[in-house]
């Protein structure tokens, strides 16, 4: 049963993670299902909803209304696949790619400033047990 206070301790930090992590990028203007889109459509070239749901584990039901929402503020942009004619891809507009230049080193800064208060340490064998755990469930 020693599994348990893993699992809870887990959940209890992701759940800490969330809120603290939520609450600066909230803030920003953005949720963090945006964020999580607006980030990973930075420096990169244009990708389908498919590879986006991929790369950010949204759900398509939830990344439809999202990228609406995104691309009503102007941040994202739908270009034609020439690769398939029956999808489009998504790219960050110029607003989104200026959204995206000032939100995301200010929130890895601001991550920063909070795993900080880790050592080196601590910090590599907190990626080493995580690297860990998520091999067990692979």
């Amino acid at each position: 049963m020693n599994h348990l206070l893993l699992v809870k301790g887990l959940v209890q930090a992701y759940q800490a993670f969330e809120a603290h992590s939520g609450a600066h990028i909230k803030k920003m203007g953005l949720t963090t299902t945006q964020f999580d889109i607006v980030a990973t459509l930075g420096n990169q070239p244009p990708m389908t909803c498919k590879e986006l749901g991929e790369k950010t584990l949204v759900s398509k039901g939830t990344m439809t209304g999202v990228l609406e929402r995104l691309e009503a503020k102007g941040l994202i942009e739908k270009l034609m696949n020439v690769e398939d004619g029956r999808s489009y891809k998504i790219s960050l507009s110029k607003g989104g790619d200026k959204l995206f230049r000032k939100v995301f080193p200010e929130h890895v800064e601001y991550l920063g400033k909070a795993f900080g208060k880790l050592s080196k340490k601590e910090l590599e064998q907190a990626v080493i047990v995580l690297q860990s755990i998520k091999s067990i469930f692979n």
